[in-house]
Protein backbone atom coordinates (compact mmCIF):
# COMPACT_ATOMS: atom_id res chain seq x y z
CA UNK A 1 0.00 0.00 0.00
CA UNK A 2 1.22 3.20 -0.91
CA UNK A 3 1.83 6.20 1.94
CA UNK A 4 -1.27 8.70 2.67
CA UNK A 5 0.11 11.43 4.07
CA UNK A 6 -2.03 13.55 5.95
CA UNK A 7 0.72 15.34 7.81
CA UNK A 8 1.66 19.07 5.99
CA UNK A 9 0.90 21.35 8.65
CA UNK A 10 4.59 19.26 10.23
CA UNK A 11 6.03 19.05 7.43
CA UNK A 12 5.50 19.26 3.47
CA UNK A 13 7.47 17.59 0.45
CA UNK A 14 10.01 19.95 -1.12
CA UNK A 15 8.71 20.91 -4.39
CA UNK A 16 10.59 19.93 -7.88
CA UNK A 17 11.07 23.36 -8.75
CA UNK A 18 12.29 24.84 -5.91
CA UNK A 19 15.31 21.94 -5.73
CA UNK A 20 15.47 22.84 -9.42
CA UNK A 21 16.33 26.69 -8.15
CA UNK A 22 18.20 25.56 -5.23
CA UNK A 23 20.90 22.51 -6.93
CA UNK A 24 23.40 25.19 -8.61
CA UNK A 25 24.06 26.31 -4.82
CA UNK A 26 24.93 23.06 -3.72
CA UNK A 27 26.78 22.16 -6.72
CA UNK A 28 28.93 25.08 -9.06
CA UNK A 29 27.87 28.46 -7.79
CA UNK A 30 29.30 27.48 -4.01
CA UNK A 31 30.81 30.38 -3.21
CA UNK A 32 30.96 31.83 0.10
CA UNK A 33 28.59 35.13 0.29
CA UNK A 34 30.97 37.06 1.96
CA UNK A 35 33.93 36.41 -0.33
CA UNK A 36 35.00 39.17 -3.03
CA UNK A 37 35.76 37.14 -5.89
CA UNK A 38 32.74 36.84 -8.78
CA UNK A 39 32.01 33.19 -7.18
CA UNK A 40 31.44 34.70 -3.63
CA UNK A 41 29.49 37.78 -5.51
CA UNK A 42 26.70 35.32 -7.40
CA UNK A 43 25.96 33.69 -4.42
CA UNK A 44 25.60 37.22 -2.70
CA UNK A 45 23.85 38.33 -5.45
CA UNK A 46 21.26 35.16 -5.28
CA UNK A 47 21.05 36.07 -1.53
CA UNK A 48 20.01 39.52 -2.20
CA UNK A 49 17.67 38.79 -5.02
CA UNK A 50 16.03 36.47 -2.56
CA UNK A 51 15.57 39.07 0.11
CA UNK A 52 13.46 41.33 -2.71
CA UNK A 53 11.15 38.58 -3.64
CA UNK A 54 10.29 37.57 -0.47
CA UNK A 55 9.99 41.12 0.55
CA UNK A 56 7.52 42.01 -2.30
CA UNK A 57 5.36 38.91 -2.05
CA UNK A 58 5.00 40.29 1.95
CA UNK A 59 4.62 43.21 1.02
CA UNK A 60 7.90 44.91 3.54
CA UNK A 61 11.44 46.53 2.38
CA UNK A 62 14.51 44.13 1.93
CA UNK A 63 15.88 45.29 5.16
CA UNK A 64 12.74 43.89 7.23
CA UNK A 65 14.01 40.46 6.12
CA UNK A 66 16.09 38.39 7.82
CA UNK A 67 16.27 34.89 7.23
CA UNK A 68 16.96 32.46 10.23
CA UNK A 69 17.33 28.42 10.47
CA UNK A 70 13.69 28.34 10.88
CA UNK A 71 10.68 29.49 13.00
CA UNK A 72 12.35 28.48 16.44
CA UNK A 73 14.97 30.60 15.96
CA UNK A 74 12.80 33.62 14.36
CA UNK A 75 10.29 33.12 17.34
CA UNK A 76 13.30 32.81 20.06
CA UNK A 77 14.93 35.90 18.35
CA UNK A 78 11.82 38.37 18.42
CA UNK A 79 11.25 37.25 22.30
CA UNK A 80 14.59 37.75 23.32
CA UNK A 81 14.76 41.47 21.65
CA UNK A 82 11.82 42.71 22.80
CA UNK A 83 13.01 42.27 26.27
CA UNK A 84 16.69 42.93 25.67
CA UNK A 85 16.21 46.16 22.95
CA UNK A 86 12.73 47.36 23.26
CA UNK A 87 12.56 47.49 27.08
CA UNK A 88 8.96 44.90 27.18
CA UNK A 89 8.76 44.12 30.84
CA UNK A 90 6.08 41.69 30.91
CA UNK A 91 4.93 39.26 28.18
CA UNK A 92 0.81 38.35 27.19
CA UNK A 93 0.61 35.22 25.13
CA UNK A 94 -1.85 32.42 25.06
CA UNK A 95 -2.04 28.89 26.48
CA UNK A 96 -2.12 27.50 22.75
CA UNK A 97 1.31 28.79 21.62
CA UNK A 98 3.34 26.79 19.96
CA UNK A 99 6.33 25.62 21.95
CA UNK A 100 8.51 27.42 19.84
CA UNK A 101 6.94 30.70 21.83
CA UNK A 102 5.59 28.83 25.32
CA UNK A 103 8.87 27.96 26.65
CA UNK A 104 10.61 30.69 25.69
CA UNK A 105 8.37 32.81 27.47
CA UNK A 106 8.39 30.65 30.37
CA UNK A 107 12.59 30.69 30.61
CA UNK A 108 12.36 34.09 30.41
CA UNK A 109 9.59 34.71 33.10
CA UNK A 110 11.48 31.92 35.56
CA UNK A 111 14.80 34.25 34.96
CA UNK A 112 13.03 36.81 36.16
CA UNK A 113 13.63 38.99 33.10
CA UNK A 114 10.00 39.42 32.54
CA UNK A 115 6.35 38.38 33.85
CA UNK A 116 4.17 37.01 31.99
CA UNK A 117 0.32 36.32 31.57
CA UNK A 118 -1.69 34.35 29.24
CA UNK A 119 -5.10 36.27 27.36
CA UNK A 120 -8.60 34.30 27.73
CA UNK A 121 -9.59 32.02 24.98
CA UNK A 122 -13.19 31.39 23.74
CA UNK A 123 -14.46 27.69 23.74
CA UNK A 124 -13.46 27.39 20.69
CA UNK A 125 -10.35 28.42 20.94
CA UNK A 126 -10.31 32.21 19.81
CA UNK A 127 -8.03 35.09 21.55
CA UNK A 128 -11.01 37.27 23.61
CA UNK A 129 -9.54 40.54 22.21
CA UNK A 130 -11.99 42.21 25.39
CA UNK A 131 -9.40 40.28 27.73
CA UNK A 132 -6.59 41.42 25.74
CA UNK A 133 -7.28 45.11 25.64
CA UNK A 134 -7.97 44.75 29.78
CA UNK A 135 -4.60 43.37 30.63
CA UNK A 136 -2.84 46.37 28.13
CA UNK A 137 -4.83 49.10 29.42
CA UNK A 138 -4.12 47.90 33.36
CA UNK A 139 -0.20 46.93 32.13
CA UNK A 140 1.93 49.01 34.58
CA UNK A 141 5.09 48.02 32.44
CA UNK A 142 5.93 47.93 28.28
CA UNK A 143 4.40 44.66 26.75
CA UNK A 144 5.14 42.32 24.21
CA UNK A 145 2.36 40.38 22.67
CA UNK A 146 3.04 37.19 21.18
CA UNK A 147 0.05 35.64 19.57
CA UNK A 148 0.20 33.09 16.77
CA UNK A 149 -1.48 34.05 13.17
CA UNK A 150 -2.59 30.70 13.25
CA UNK A 151 -2.62 27.13 15.55
CA UNK A 152 -1.04 24.62 14.25
CA UNK A 153 -3.29 22.08 16.07
CA UNK A 154 -6.84 23.48 15.83
CA UNK A 155 -6.25 25.63 12.91
CA UNK A 156 -7.90 29.04 13.98
CA UNK A 157 -6.69 32.21 12.81
CA UNK A 158 -5.82 35.43 14.57
CA UNK A 159 -7.34 38.90 14.01
CA UNK A 160 -4.32 40.25 12.91
CA UNK A 161 -4.68 43.96 12.51
CA UNK A 162 -7.25 44.37 15.27
CA UNK A 163 -4.46 42.70 17.48
CA UNK A 164 -1.95 45.39 16.11
CA UNK A 165 -4.11 48.02 16.73
CA UNK A 166 -4.88 47.33 20.22
CA UNK A 167 -0.64 46.85 20.44
CA UNK A 168 -0.14 50.25 18.89
CA UNK A 169 -3.12 52.06 20.86
CA UNK A 170 -1.24 50.58 24.06
CA UNK A 171 2.35 51.06 22.97
CA UNK A 172 2.94 47.61 22.76
CA UNK A 173 5.27 45.21 20.60
CA UNK A 174 3.55 42.57 18.58
CA UNK A 175 4.80 39.48 17.68
CA UNK A 176 2.90 36.73 15.60
CA UNK A 177 4.08 33.15 14.47
CA UNK A 178 3.08 33.26 11.81
CA UNK A 179 4.76 29.82 10.47
CA UNK A 180 1.46 28.41 9.43
CA UNK A 181 -0.30 31.13 7.21
CA UNK A 182 3.00 32.37 5.12
CA UNK A 183 2.83 30.55 1.83
CA UNK A 184 -0.49 29.94 2.46
CA UNK A 185 -2.25 32.95 2.48
CA UNK A 186 -1.22 36.78 1.11
CA UNK A 187 0.06 38.90 3.75
CA UNK A 188 0.41 42.32 3.50
CA UNK A 189 2.66 43.44 6.39
CA UNK A 190 2.15 47.60 5.23
CA UNK A 191 -1.92 46.72 5.72
CA UNK A 192 -0.88 44.55 9.21
CA UNK A 193 0.13 46.94 12.17
CA UNK A 194 3.17 44.27 13.56
CA UNK A 195 6.59 44.67 14.47
CA UNK A 196 7.98 40.91 14.09
CA UNK A 197 6.29 37.91 12.52
CA UNK A 198 8.18 34.26 11.85
CA UNK A 199 7.87 31.98 9.04
CA UNK A 200 9.45 28.80 7.89
CA UNK A 201 10.36 27.46 4.37
CA UNK A 202 9.28 23.60 5.17
CA UNK A 203 5.49 24.29 5.37
CA UNK A 204 4.92 25.01 2.06
CA UNK A 205 6.93 23.01 0.15
CA UNK A 206 10.35 24.82 0.62
CA UNK A 207 13.22 23.41 2.34
CA UNK A 208 14.29 22.53 5.85
CA UNK A 209 16.40 24.37 8.25
CA UNK A 210 15.32 28.02 6.63
CA UNK A 211 13.05 30.59 7.63
CA UNK A 212 12.70 34.87 8.15
CA UNK A 213 12.32 37.11 10.88
CA UNK A 214 10.28 40.18 9.86
CA UNK A 215 11.47 43.10 11.84
CA UNK A 216 9.57 46.35 11.09
CA UNK A 217 11.74 49.22 10.15
CA UNK A 218 10.55 51.46 13.41
CA UNK A 219 12.10 49.30 15.77
CA UNK A 220 16.03 48.85 16.36
CA UNK A 221 17.71 45.63 17.56
CA UNK A 222 21.03 43.72 18.90
CA UNK A 223 22.33 40.94 17.00
CA UNK A 224 21.41 37.94 18.11
CA UNK A 225 24.58 36.03 17.24
CA UNK A 226 27.80 37.83 17.00
CA UNK A 227 31.12 36.96 15.24
CA UNK A 228 30.30 38.30 11.54
CA UNK A 229 28.64 41.19 9.14
CA UNK A 230 26.47 38.80 8.07
CA UNK A 231 22.12 39.91 7.69
CA UNK A 232 23.40 43.29 8.00
CA UNK A 233 25.60 42.69 11.01
CA UNK A 234 22.58 41.10 12.51
CA UNK A 235 23.00 36.98 12.18
CA UNK A 236 26.61 35.87 12.30
CA UNK A 237 27.62 32.94 10.10
CA UNK A 238 27.86 31.91 6.39
CA UNK A 239 24.33 32.29 4.97
CA UNK A 240 22.16 29.43 4.32
CA UNK A 241 22.65 30.04 0.44
CA UNK A 242 20.66 27.35 -1.07
CA UNK A 243 18.30 27.35 1.32
CA UNK A 244 17.33 30.92 1.15
CA UNK A 245 17.07 30.49 -2.81
CA UNK A 246 14.69 27.66 -1.99
CA UNK A 247 12.70 29.72 0.52
CA UNK A 248 12.08 32.43 -2.25
CA UNK A 249 11.08 30.30 -4.83
CA UNK A 250 9.10 27.96 -2.63
CA UNK A 251 7.18 31.61 -1.30
CA UNK A 252 7.09 32.60 -5.09
CA UNK A 253 5.51 29.58 -6.14
CA UNK A 254 2.74 29.40 -3.52
CA UNK A 255 1.67 32.96 -3.69
CA UNK A 256 0.86 32.74 -7.72
CA UNK A 257 -0.78 29.34 -7.45
CA UNK A 258 -2.84 30.27 -3.93
CA UNK A 259 -6.25 30.51 -5.22
CA UNK A 260 -6.27 27.79 -7.31
CA UNK A 261 -4.46 25.38 -4.49
CA UNK A 262 -6.50 27.09 -1.72
CA UNK A 263 -9.87 26.07 -3.34
CA UNK A 264 -8.88 22.31 -3.71
CA UNK A 265 -6.78 21.89 -0.32
CA UNK A 266 -10.56 23.46 1.43
CA UNK A 267 -12.67 21.22 -0.60
CA UNK A 268 -11.06 18.20 0.40
CA UNK A 269 -10.81 19.55 3.93
CA UNK A 270 -14.81 19.91 3.68
CA UNK A 271 -15.19 16.24 1.80
CA UNK A 272 -12.95 14.66 4.51
CA UNK A 273 -15.47 16.27 7.20
CA UNK A 274 -18.46 15.25 5.92
CA UNK A 275 -17.16 11.49 5.41
CA UNK A 276 -16.02 11.56 9.18
CA UNK A 277 -19.21 12.76 10.04
CA UNK A 278 -21.42 10.50 8.12
CA UNK A 279 -18.95 7.39 8.87
CA UNK A 280 -17.88 7.53 12.38
CA UNK A 281 -20.42 7.96 15.35
CA UNK A 282 -19.61 10.72 18.00
CA UNK A 283 -16.84 12.15 15.90
CA UNK A 284 -16.83 16.06 16.38
CA UNK A 285 -14.17 19.15 15.52
CA UNK A 286 -11.75 21.02 17.45
CA UNK A 287 -11.77 24.97 16.84
CA UNK A 288 -13.53 26.89 14.99
CA UNK A 289 -13.63 24.43 12.19
CA UNK A 290 -16.54 26.24 10.56
CA UNK A 291 -15.41 29.71 11.12
CA UNK A 292 -12.13 31.88 10.98
CA UNK A 293 -10.00 28.54 10.54
CA UNK A 294 -6.87 27.11 8.18
CA UNK A 295 -7.93 25.27 5.41
CA UNK A 296 -4.95 23.35 5.82
CA UNK A 297 -5.81 21.69 8.70
CA UNK A 298 -9.22 19.71 10.13
CA UNK A 299 -8.54 18.17 14.18
CA UNK A 300 -11.24 15.52 14.99
CA UNK A 301 -12.07 14.57 17.99
CA UNK A 302 -13.09 10.54 18.28
CA UNK A 303 -14.51 8.71 20.87
CA UNK A 304 -11.74 6.59 23.21
CA UNK A 305 -12.59 3.43 22.67
CA UNK A 306 -9.72 0.69 23.54
CA UNK A 307 -9.40 0.51 19.85
CA UNK A 308 -9.40 4.41 19.12
CA UNK A 309 -6.79 5.03 22.07
CA UNK A 310 -4.02 3.39 19.66
CA UNK A 311 -5.43 4.93 17.03
CA UNK A 312 -2.01 6.97 15.29
CA UNK A 313 -0.30 3.81 16.08
CA UNK A 314 -2.73 1.61 14.30
CA UNK A 315 -2.80 4.18 11.16
CA UNK A 316 1.41 4.13 11.21
CA UNK A 317 1.06 0.63 10.63
CA UNK A 318 -1.26 1.48 7.88
CA UNK A 319 0.97 3.63 6.03
CA UNK A 320 -0.93 6.58 6.96
CA UNK A 321 0.95 9.98 8.39
CA UNK A 322 -1.78 11.70 10.54
CA UNK A 323 -0.38 13.74 14.12
CA UNK A 324 -2.18 13.42 17.88
CA UNK A 325 -1.64 17.30 18.61
CA UNK A 326 1.49 18.82 17.03
CA UNK A 327 3.70 16.51 15.03
CA UNK A 328 6.96 18.46 16.79
CA UNK A 329 6.14 16.23 19.62
CA UNK A 330 4.37 13.51 17.76
CA UNK A 331 5.80 9.91 18.49
CA UNK A 332 5.11 10.86 22.32
CA UNK A 333 2.15 10.75 23.44
CA UNK A 334 2.15 13.48 25.94
CA UNK A 335 -1.11 14.79 24.62
CA UNK A 336 -1.70 18.45 23.74
CA UNK A 337 -1.22 21.18 25.59
CA UNK A 338 -3.77 23.16 22.83
CA UNK A 339 -6.30 20.34 22.90
CA UNK A 340 -6.00 20.70 27.04
CA UNK A 341 -6.15 24.20 27.03
CA UNK A 342 -9.74 24.10 25.36
CA UNK A 343 -11.82 20.82 26.05
CA UNK A 344 -9.90 18.74 28.63
CA UNK A 345 -12.15 15.40 28.15
CA UNK A 346 -10.56 12.33 28.84
CA UNK A 347 -13.19 10.19 26.62
CA UNK A 348 -11.87 12.04 23.41
CA UNK A 349 -8.75 10.89 21.26
CA UNK A 350 -7.38 13.97 18.57
CA UNK A 351 -6.18 13.48 15.80
CA UNK A 352 -4.94 16.14 12.99
CA UNK A 353 -5.67 15.68 9.70
CA UNK A 354 -3.57 18.25 7.80
CA UNK A 355 -3.34 18.29 3.70
CA UNK A 356 -1.69 20.00 0.45
CA UNK A 357 -2.09 19.70 -3.16
CA UNK A 358 -0.64 16.48 -3.31
CA UNK A 359 -3.33 14.89 -1.71
CA UNK A 360 -6.37 13.50 -3.65
CA UNK A 361 -10.20 12.86 -2.86
CA UNK A 362 -9.25 9.05 -3.25
CA UNK A 363 -6.65 9.14 -0.25
CA UNK A 364 -9.31 10.60 2.09
CA UNK A 365 -11.83 7.85 0.86
CA UNK A 366 -8.86 5.22 2.25
CA UNK A 367 -8.36 6.74 5.59
CA UNK A 368 -12.13 7.12 6.36
CA UNK A 369 -12.34 3.39 5.79
CA UNK A 370 -9.48 2.48 7.89
CA UNK A 371 -11.03 4.62 10.82
CA UNK A 372 -13.83 2.90 10.18
CA UNK A 373 -12.22 -0.06 11.25
CA UNK A 374 -10.09 1.16 13.74
CA UNK A 375 -12.43 2.77 15.78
Amino acid sequence: MNRIYFDNAATTALDKEVLDAMMPYMTTHFGNPSSIYSYGRETRLAIETARKTVAKLLNAHPGEIFFTSGGTESNNTAILSAIRDLGCLHIITSPIEHHAVLHTVEHYDHTGEVTSSHVKLSPDGHVDLEDLERQLSSAEKRCLVTLMHANNEIGNLLPMKAVGNLCNKYDAIFHSDCVQTVGHYPIDLRKIPVHFISAAGHKFHGPKGIGILYINDNIKIKPLIYGGSQERNMRAGTENSYGIVGFAKALELAMSNYEKDSQYILSLKTYMKEQLKKNIQGVHFNGDHEGKCLYTVLSAAFPKTEKSEMILFNLDINHICVSGGSACSSGVDVGSHVIRALNSNPNLVTVRFSFSRHNTKEEVDAVVEKLKELI
